[in-house]
């Protein structure tokens, strides 16, 4: 037993406390990892937004100046 409980002990706690800090910190990672997907859409969104305004915008300004064809 001795030697079991050697095994699982290191210089800074033992593995158990180790482990629940590892998924701590997996769990957080997740987390960030979705938030950062969600910022990701949203600037997409704008990019595509900002986009398509952009191509508009020639023509937006023809019809402002009253330009005719």
């Amino acid at each position: 037993m001795a030697a079991r409980t050697a095994r699982r002990t290191n210089g800074n706690g033992t593995l158990e406390a180790a482990m629940a800090l590892l998924l701590q910190n997996q769990a957080q990672a997740v987390r960030d990892m979705a938030q950062i997907k969600r910022d990701f859409e949203e600037i997409k969104r704008y990019l595509i937004r900002h986009e398509q305004l952009l191509a508009n915008l020639p023509e937006a300004i023809k019809e402002k100046i009253g330009f005719k064809q």
